[in-house]
C-alpha cells in the first residue's frame, strides 16, 4: 500500500476522499495529521494552484502528494466564484456567505441562465520536484437553484442542482454522489491513468 499526502485542510474533501479512495491501495494520510499547513492558492488557474498545494505538501512531508484544486463557475457571472469559490464572500471557507453572495448575485436570473459547473483538477506528486506531475480533470454540470435545499455535502452543494436529478447535491446519496460528482469523476481517472502507468 503506498502511503501519500492529502494536501488539503478542508473536512468536507478529506471525508470525500477517503471514501472516494477506500481500496484503491494508498493509505492517504491528511496534511494536517503531519503539520503541515494550508500552501497559498496564489495560482491563476485550478492546475497551478493544485501544484502549489501538492508541491508544499510533498516538500514538507516527503512523501507523494495528492491535491485538489476545485470550484463552482457560473457562466452568466463570467465564471465566478471560480478560482475563489471557498472564499467568495470574503472570509475563507464561510459556506453560508459564500452561498448568501451566490444567490444575490443571480438574483432575478431566469432558470436558463443559472448554468454552473463544478471543476476539479486532481494532481499528483511522487516527490516535491516531479517533473511529471500526473493530473486529471472533472466536471459536473448543473444549475444553481434559487434557495438551499438539503444539508448534506459542503459548501455550494445545497445550491447545486446536478443535470439529470431531481435532488441538490447536499440532498443526494453520498454514495451516488462520489460518483457523480467532479471529485469522483477526476478520482476515476487518475485510477486509471495509475492502472495505465502501472503503479
Amino acid at each position: 500500500m503506498q502511503r501519500i499526502v492529502l494536501a488539503s485542510s478542508n473536512r468536507g474533501k478529506l471525508a470525500e476522499f477517503n471514501a472516494l479512495l477506500a481500496g484503491s491501495g494508498l493509505e492517504v494520510v491528511a496534511q494536517a495529521s503531519l503539520g503541515i499547513d494550508d500552501a497559498e492558492e496564489s495560482g491563476l488557474s485550478f492546475i497551478e494552484n493544485a501544484l502549489l498545494k501538492a508541491r508544499h505538501a510533498a516538500q514538507a512531508s516527503g512523501l507523494p502528494a495528492l491535491a485538489d484544486d476545485s470550484g463552482l463557475c457560473v457562466p452568466a457571472l463570467g465564471g465566478a466564484p471560480g478560482l475563489y469559490s471557498a472564499r467568495y464572500a470574503g472570509s475563507h471557507g464561510d459556506a453560508v456567505a459564500n452561498n448568501a453572495r451566490l444567490l444575490r448575485e443571480l438574483d432575478g436570473l431566469p432558470q436558463d441562465r443559472r448554468e454552473a459547473f463544478f471543476i476539479c483538477v486532481l494532481v499528483l506528486l511522487q516527490r516535491a520536484d516531479d517533473p511529471t506531475p500526473l493530473v486529471v480533470e472533472g466536471r459536473w454540470h448543473g444549475r444553481v437553484l434559487e434557495t438551499p435545499r438539503g444539508v448534506g455535502g459542503f459548501g455550494y452543494d445545497p445550491l447545486f442542482l446536478p443535470a439529470g436529478q431531481l435532488t441538490s447535491a447536499a440532498e443526494l446519496d453520498p454514495a451516488l454522489k462520489n460518483r457523480l460528482s467532479h471529485r469522483g469523476q477526476a478520482l476515476a481517472q487518475l485510477h486509471a491513468r495509475l492502472s495505465e502507468c502501472g503503479g
